[in-house]
């Protein structure tokens, strides 16, 4: 089960790129192009409705050659064959990593210890579209009788951005009379704001928690009971007026909702992997079941070619070796991922838990503390917002951030010419981060000498250009998967663990035992730190 048992600093190819690294680290992308009229033409590839430009790397044909035996050289392609076959490859946990199972088709199989696992996810996707079919059709009523106009998801990390992150990419497919809202955050505020102007008697609350004890889930969904109950003045309400998304079905039946309407997931799916599980109900209540079914085969399509593609052609791991490439021998410490598409904006939200809680780990496998970086930081916003904010720093700043760009073919919403000057940017952008402004060419457009400095733009800056033709629910499948799996290439190369999240926990723990001391009517005995002890006095002044 463990991965090659040779540490990644040892392994020959890894060896092999720290001595090309050293020859080509000052190679510019205007010298690698000039050099080869065909680049952008040979470092593409294409699968599942997506068309990968990565030309504009700072990498040779060598650079590759090495990465792909990096890959090999660190046992890729059976830790990926073990993932796919449900080998407890999450070995903190001792647990299989199977999300790809979500999106099999009905007519495959997959036995995990004996059991084929494929009937079960469909046996709760089907009861997943019944229900949302009652609600869309009007046909599930609330204690009073009226339909539901209003739905609002309670979870709190892949319990709520995947749900969230896809209702907003999907919004254009989604039901416009019905509301969907979002409550993750235990701020009270969260839960105010997102319930002030609903109706009690329309709305349903979908509680998504896998053992149904997270904290700030069911602190929020607590309070969603209280003010049910409150403005119905019932409390057999619950039972018409909330659904579970969670394996506890005795934690479920104790809060009140019927497990009748409780959809289940498995401890093979985590949470930052989950949005394809039944903690996509809320998604598919909003787009519908075929467009639900639309988006797990966008999923599939990626998984199969993550699967059987050779490494040279394989999207996710391209990406994924791009990453530890610039990770652990340019030493960039983020990647950008910019949007071209409005609907996209929460998308690096998503893949900021995606890629962090996977990969920010400091021991590998074994327990052997990492002596090489793992882990960048993802963030971003959509273009062109970005463009007027942060790009600064990424074109002339001291840092080296490489860049994910996506662009697609048409807008769902064609308005004048804006999505041709939309599109022009992902070009644009990816052009001057590769190429910039040369001292001579500034000089030429007559610029003062003392401002030359000042507007001279040294390019070989790193990007991907990601296309696609258009924003579906396929689309979107087959683009969060892509990111899935670069994760774990990046994770296989880096010899850790992807599935487990161990940091979550710690202060998770503390803050519990902090809860009571900041709730205490009389000063409580404090054994903390003295910060936190300070803090802790400060705060019960502040309060009053």
């Amino acid at each position: 089960m463990a991965m090659a048992t040779t540490p990644l600093t040892e392994r020959p190819a890894y060896a092999a790129l720290a001595e090309h690294f050293a020859r080509i680290e000052g190679e510019h992308l205007r010298t690698l192009f000039e050099s080869d009229a065909t680049r952008g033409e040979r470092m593409v590839a294409e699968a599942a409705g997506l068309y990968l430009d990565y030309s504009k790397n700072r990498v040779t044909d060598e650079t590759l050659s090495l990465l792909f035996e990096l890959a090999r050289q660190s046992d890729l392609e059976r830790r990926r064959d073990m993932m796919f076959a449900g080998d407890r490859i999450n070995v903190s946990e001792d647990r299989s990593v199977l999300h790809v199972a979500l999106r099999m088709p009905e007519d495959a199989s997959l036995v995990v210890g004996g059991v084929d696992i494929v009937p079960q996810v469909h046996q709760v996707l089907g009861r997943m579209a019944a229900f949302a079919d009652r609600v869309r059709s009007g046909e599930w009523k609330g204690h009073t009788g009226k339909p539901v106009r209003n739905v609002v998801n309670i979870g709190i990390g892949g319990s709520d951005l995947g749900p969230v992150m896809a209702y907003e990419a999907l919004r254009y497919y989604a039901r416009r009379d019905l509301t969907f809202r979002f409550v993750s955050n235990v701020d009270s505020t969260d839960f105010v704001e997102a319930t002030r102007d609903l109706a009690a008697e329309e709305t349903l609350f979908i509680i998504s928690s896998k053992t149904f004890s997270t904290l700030e889930t069911l602190t929020n969904a607590t309070s969603a009971r209280d003010w049910v109950v409150g403005e119905l003045g019932d409390e057999s309400a619950i039972a018409k007026h909330f659904v579970a998304v969670s394996t506890n079905d005795e934690r479920v039946s104790e809060f009140g909702i019927d497990t009748a309407n409780m959809f289940g997931f498995w401890d093979w799916v985590g949470g930052r992997y989950s949005m394809d599980s039944a903690i996509g109900l809320s998604t598919m209540v909003a787009v519908g079941p075929e467009h639900f079914k639309d988006l797990l085969a966008g999923f599939h399509a990626m998984d199969e070619h993550f699967r059987t593609a050779p490494l040279e052609q394989n999207l996710p791991v391209i990406m994924g070796l791009l990453a530890v490439w610039y990770a652990d021998f340019f030493g960039a410490q983020t990647v950008g991922v910019m949007p071209y598409d409005q609907y996209l904006k929460r998308f690096p939200a998503y893949l900021q838990q995606l890629t962090m809680e996977s990969n920010g780990k400091h021991v590998t496998l074994d327990g052997t503390a990492v002596d090489y970086q793992t882990g960048s930081v993802y963030w971003g916003e959509p273009g062109t917002n970005g463009q007027h904010s942060f790009y600064q720093l990424i074109h002339q700043g001291t840092k080296l951030i490489p860049v994910d760009l996506i662009g697609f073919g048409r807008s769902l919403n064609p308005l004048r010419d804006h999505h041709e000057i939309l599109s022009s940017n992902v070009f644009a952008q990816a052009q001057a981060l590769a190429f910039g402004k040369t001292e001579d060419e500034v000089r030429a457009e007559g610029t003062p000498e003392a401002v030359v400095p000042h507007r001279v733009m040294q390019g070989n800056r790193p990007t991907n250009v990601l296309l696609a033709e258009v924003l579906t629910p396929r689309l979107l499948g087959s683009l969060v998967a892509l990111y899935e799996h670069s994760v774990f290439t990046q994770g296989t190369i880096w010899g850790i663990d992807s599935f487990d999240q161990w940091g979550v926990e710690l202060g998770k723990v503390l803050a519990k035992a902090i809860i009571p001391e900041l709730e205490s009517t009389s000063e409580p005995a404090l054994a903390h730190d003295s910060s936190t002890n300070a803090l802790i006095r400060r705060y019960r002044a502040l309060k009053g």
